[in-house]
C-alpha cells in the first residue's frame, strides 16, 4: 500500500519561507507524478503545483508562480514544495498526492480526480 506523509508546515510570518516534504513509501519506484493541493477553511481543495514522473515538467497555479517551486529527490522518495514570500492567503492545509500509473512519464496533472493516493496534510498558517 502506498503511503504519503507530509511535513514541514507551521506558523510563519508573511514574507517567510518554508519547505514542505512529501515522503512516499510502499512501492519500488518513486518516479510517479506528484502534486500538491491545498485547502483553506471553508473552501474546496485547490491545485498548487505538480511534477511529472520523469521530473522534466512542472506546473503551478497562477497565484504561486514565481514563489513556489516543486522538486523531487528520487533517492529519498520525497517530493518537496519550496514556498517563498508567503502571504496570509496561502494559509491552508497542504496535501500531496500521487498516481498509481505513469511511471517516468512526462505529464503532470492538475485535477484531484487524477490522483490515487493522498497524504493527511500539513498545516501552513501565515500571519500578517
Amino acid at each position: 500500500q502506498v503511503r504519503l506523509v507530509e511535513s514541514g508546515g507551521g506558523l510563519v510570518q508573511a514574507g517567510d519561507s518554508l519547505t514542505l516534504s512529501c515522503a512516499a513509501s510502499g512501492r519500488t519506484h518513486s518516479n510517479y507524478p506528484v502534486a500538491w493541493f491545498r485547502q483553506a477553511p471553508g473552501k474546496g481543495r485547490e491545485f498548487v503545483a505538480a511534477i511529472s514522473g520523469s521530473s522534466t515538467r512542472t506546473g503551478y497555479t497562477d497565484s504561486v508562480k514565481g514563489r513556489f517551486t516543486i522538486s523531487r529527490d528520487s533517492a529519498k522518495n520525497t517530493v518537496y514544495l519550496h514556498v517563498n514570500s508567503l502571504k496570509p492567503e496561502d494559509t491552508a492545509v497542504y496535501f500531496c498526492a500521487t498516481k498509481e500509473t505513469d511511471l517516468f512519464g512526462t505529464n503532470y496533472y492538475t485535477e484531484t480526480i487524477a490522483y490515487d493516493y493522498w497524504g493527511q496534510g500539513t498545516q501552513v498558517t501565515v500571519a500578517s
